[in-house]
């Protein structure tokens, strides 16, 4: 048996740093975004001998504080496990300001994920404005360990972004092990099953099924302006994908459960835990699962833009 980990101020200052580029646009190679480059800067042309610049594919997302001059800049890291925090934050932009101008997306200017570094808690929390570009929520990190919080917003006029910044609750702890590979979740007596398979480096049909006691559900709830939200995290260094499903409450063609249809591309090959966020007699729950993502055949094509509606592509 594992001897826990004390976690202390100085140990959590050293916790996980991750490089790399990143924007929700383009987060966990979102659709259309071909595989991570091979990281050779320059190449010479064989018929010119002139040296030529490769341009890399974007990185994952989710891995840094700071992407196109703005940055994620918590008040503080370092939270107490178990007690409700009046979590604050802000976003500077490229002229070193907080940022106050930001698109409303899926009916909030921006949306605050927050998950243990073993990916066995999951919060999508809504801050509040308090003035001044500082964002305020109320966060519980349930247990000791290392968190990792995300801001996924689109700042006026720019593109999506998602910036992360590590969070630490002193005490002792024992990182827990991804759960085992599933298509079945329970919470709160529903039943999700998930269909297809995430295949590196191309666009992916993922449909997710909600029951209740054997009975398909029809009658899912617009939650943020769609039948559900899918987020999507790389197991280890938690890269991030945000995707949304195909078509969206209200447009004619897409029906209030018991599916849920998603498209979405993972760069690499490896495990996923994928949460599901769904709403039904007014409360909102969260169905999670692990899926690998291997080198088999895609079990359907992209969608062309004319068949997803506006969220089938939409990534953020």
């Amino acid at each position: 048996m594992k001897t826990p980990v004390k976690l202390g101020a100085y140990v959590l200052g050293l916790a996980v740093i991750f490089g790399g580029a990143f924007g929700a646009g383009n987060a966990v190679g979102s659709v259309g975004t071909p595989p991570v480059a091979d990281g050779h800067g320059a190449h010479t042309e064989p018929t010119t001998g002139k040296p030529s610049v490769t341009t890399a594919a974007p990185n994952p997302g989710g891995l840094q504080m700071s992407q196109n001059g703005y940055t994620l800049t918590p008040e503080t890291t370092s939270l107490k496990p178990g007690e409700a925090t009046d979590f604050r934050f802000t976003v500077t932009g490229p002229d070193g300001r907080p940022v106050t101008g930001y698109q409303v997306q899926h009916d909030k200017k921006l949306h605050f994920i927050v998950v243990s570094r073993d990916l066995g808690s999951f919060q999508h929390l809504h801050p509040e404005e308090t003035g001044g570009g500082v964002w305020s929520v109320k966060l519980t990190l349930p247990e000791a360990g290392v968190y990792r919080a995300f801001a996924d917003f689109a700042p006026e006029g720019g593109s999506g972004l998602t910036l992360g910044a590590d969070l630490h609750a002193a005490g002792d702890y024992e990182a827990r092990k991804l759960p085992a590979v599933s298509r079945t979740s329970t919470v709160d007596g529903y039943t999700v099953t998930l269909d297809g398979d995430l295949i590196p480096g191309a666009s992916s049909k993922l449909t997710l099924k909600v029951s209740k006691d054997g009975r398909p559900v029809t009658d899912l709830q617009p939650y943020l302006g769609a039948y559900g939200h899918l987020v999507a995290l790389r197991g280890g260094d938690l890269a991030y994908l945000h995707v949304h499903p195909d078509g969206e409450p209200g447009d004619g063609k897409t029906p209030a459960g018991p599916e849920i249809t998603f498209y979405a591309e993972v760069p690499s090959r490896g495990d996923y835990r994928l949460f599901l966020d769904f709403q039904h007699e007014g409360t909102v729950r969260t169905a999670s699962f692990t899926a690998r993502a291997d080198s088999a055949t895609p079990s359907a094509p992209a969608p062309t833009p004319s068949e997803t509606g506006s969220h089938g592509e939409h990534t953020h």
